[in-house]
């Protein structure tokens, strides 16, 4: 992040606006199966990139969800809002043995699995967790088509403990001791979202049931005081408690993280969907920023007015159809709407004018949050007076809609084009941000982008989300299941990196990196009879496979531990050298190869008679440069001899063998120019 401390985005004014942040982790359990029937896990290839290639060519079919009410009476708000988009909603079944009639919602579920039972207690002993004698299964009511039903099964497992953060080779980067356990929850992962997204009303979205189902277990911290860069820290700890106990997934999209951020003991914002740890800290930051912007713009509408006074109160806020006021407008927006029956609404907003554009934090403006509140409703934007005029619409267009919505001088006008049906929701949903405005930063639900930024998903969900589960008897746990969990729970990770280190001669910083990449039992294995050297192992497992990633068209899901096993076998017997290491990992990354052994194709070690004449040829054509760089030439000439190499020979044999035809041109230059 930039800074440490001082202003903006530093660790001063994050405790200065007082940030509160609460993490919520759902981690993938490796189980092997589902939660609720034997259905595998596992998402095809084809499915993961989105094209659900790997279907069932003849598994779709569709479903119409609604919100219901609860048993208190009372309909959750975000189920409503979900429900109120009305999407046709499709699935596919996905890859054979990936899903059932369980998922299809189609088949009451199964019996519980008891491993994932067992992962969710043995989760709940290494944070000192008070489990439950008896756990009931619910409903989470979730409408947007990611479940068939339209409810997601959860059972709340244990409650209390505390997550000890740092104490590795890391380090703590900053202060603060171990957060609170809010509770351990074992529940079913969401289907798998193929297209149409979830934004909008109307249109269509898609799912595959492969993911449906798929057992999770929630772990939700306590809200503590923390910045960004402390709350990666956070997630680092709890993400690797979870992986030393060796009995969850890995890979991209098994592990997804909700944050809860408020600062200024203001309306909790949940955010979901952050993937990475560097998408993280950027959100959190984000979002600080945005609400503190927020509640300045609150503080300034107030100060010039406040509730009851110029700029606020009732009847303050009013929308007009200027449709026909609009009807000579040159932008292409307007235009298209009113061609295709659409209607031009203006909301006037008393006293607002100059608010909307205003910037308290860099990208934080109320008529950017004005616009994510109407896209839900296909809406994909706002006008208003505090950018007008531009994008087709006159001053001319900008007077005649404000004489028609009755705005003056000091007024900010909004204008939106909508579909006859949404208009009027869509102008309501503008007002109620707008008084929004008025407080500083709602309570609502945001979804994290790639960038670090939130964009508005739905309102926050209530109490009525939640119902007993009718069709799965409640669990109970013995004294046995606790004594079991408790013995199979992971030791503290200072003790996990200090032993991997004394066993195989690491530093603790590689020995930790090691533990990272989830590949530790497999460097032990490979380095067992010390025949490769532990070092060379940690360092390719851990540095080459991660720079190997970051580029395009490498995927390291092609490349199995099996095959690093391989790999290494090989260099250990002599059949490859250490340099070849990474051309193998690189082939098989990158497709051209399923298997080490065919990668390592023409990747035998080369004689010394080859390596004398490829350094000869790669010193024969760059003689000239020889000759004027001197013995500096060697560097840069190693990198073209190794690079016709492949891996092939070892650096220090090649290394010394290029000085040496180095230095023998050099000298019988000198001697030429001697005799000369």
């Amino acid at each position: 992040m930039a800074g440490d401390k001082g202003g903006v985005g530093g660790a001063e004014y994050y405790d200065r606006i007082g940030l509160v942040v609460g993490l919520e982790i759902h981690q993938q359990l490796a189980t092997g199966r589902k939660l609720f029937c034997g259905c595998r896990q596992g998402v095809g290839e084809e499915e993961e990139d989105g094209g659900g290639a790997g279907a069932d060519p003849a598994g779709g079919f569709a479903r119409a969800l609604r919100a219901s009410k609860s048993e208190t009476g009372r309909y959750d708000p975000a189920a409503v809002f979900e429900s109120g988009k009305a999407a046709t909603i499709t699935y596919k079944r996905g890859a054979a043995g990936t899903s059932c009639l369980v998922e299809e919602d189609d088949e009451p579920p199964h019996d519980l699995d008891g491993e994932a039972l067992r992962t969710s207690l043995i989760v709940a002993a290494a944070l000192g967790s008070r489990a439950f004698r008896e756990l009931f299964p619910m409903r989470k009511m979730v409408i947007d088509g990611s479940n068939t039903s339209g409810f997601q099964r959860t059972i709340l497992v244990a409650q209390g403990g505390s997550l000890a953060v740092g104490g590795s080779a890391e380090g703590e980067k900053e202060g603060g001791g171990p957060v609170g356990v809010q509770s351990i929850c074992l529940e079913e992962d969401a289907a798998r979202l193929l297209g149409g997204g979830r934004g909008g009303r109307g249109g269509a979205r898609e799912y595959c049931l492969d993911r449906l189902g798929v057992p999770l277990v929630e772990i939700a911290l306590e809200p503590t005081r923390a910045s960004p860069g402390r709350t990666r820290t956070i997630a680092v700890s709890l993400g690797r408690l979870l992986r030393a106990s060796g009995r969850v997934a890995r890979g991209i999209g098994t592990i997804r993280q909700d944050v809860n951020v408020s600062v200024g003991g203001g309306p909790v914002v949940e955010v979901k969907g952050v993937q990475q740890l560097d998408q993280l800290e950027k959100v959190v930051a984000f979002e600080a920023r945005r609400q503190d912007g927020l509640n300045a713009i609150a503080g300034r509408l107030r100060a010039e007015g406040g509730p009851g006074g110029e700029r606020g109160g009732g009847g303050r806020f009013a929308s007009a159809d200027v449709t026909d006021a609009m009807g000579g407008c040159a932008s292409k927006i307007v235009k298209k709407a009113i061609a295709g029956g659409g209607r031009i609404v203006a909301v006037r907003a008393a006293g607002f004018a100059g608010m909307l554009g205003y910037e308290p934090h860099e990208g934080v403006r109320l008529g950017r949050e004005v616009a994510q509140a109407v896209r839900p409703y296909g809406i994909g934007g706002v006008f208003h007076t505090d950018e007008l005029p531009a994008y087709g619409i006159s001053a001319g267009d900008v007077e005649a809609a404000s004489r028609a919505a009755g705005a003056g001088p000091g007024d900010a006008l909004l204008l939106l084009a909508a579909p006859p049906a949404v208009a009027a929701a869509a102008a309501g949903q503008v007002i109620a941000r707008l008084e929004q405005a008025l407080l500083g930063a709602p309570a609502e639900t945001r979804q994290a982008q790639p960038d670090g930024t939130t964009t508005y998903l739905r309102p926050r969900p209530g109490p009525a989300r939640m119902y007993p589960e009718t069709d799965i008897p409640p669990v109970m746990v013995t004294g046995g299941d606790l004594d079991e969990a408790a013995a199979a729970a992971p030791p503290p990770w200072e003790d996990l990196v200090a032993g991997l280190a004394e066993r195989l001669g690491l530093n603790a910083q590689l020995a930790e990196q090691a533990l990272d990449s989830g590949r530790a039992a497999l460097l032990e294995r490979v380095c067992a009879d010390r025949r490769v050297p532990p070092n060379f192992a940690a360092s390719s497992i851990c540095s080459t496979l991660a720079s190997l990633q970051k580029k395009d068209g490498l995927d390291a899901g092609r490349l199995p531990d099996s095959e690093i096993a391989e790999t290494f076998a090989m260099l250990a017997d002599g059949r490859i050298t250490k340099e070849a290491v990474a051309i193998i990992f690189e082939k098989i990354m990158a497709g051209e190869s399923e298997a080490a052994g065919d990668a390592a194709g023409g990747q035998g070690p080369a004689g010394d008679d080859e390596i004398s004449r490829i350094i000869d040829e790669v010193v024969a054509e760059r003689g000239d440069y020889i000759d004027k760089a001197g013995e500096r030439a060697a560097k840069p000439l190693m990198g073209a001899a190794m690079a016709r190499l492949r891996g092939r020979a070892r650096g220090g044999d090649v290394s010394r063998m290029l000085d040496d035809k180095i230095r023998a041109r050099l000298a019988a230059r000198d001697g030429k120019d001697k005799s000369a």
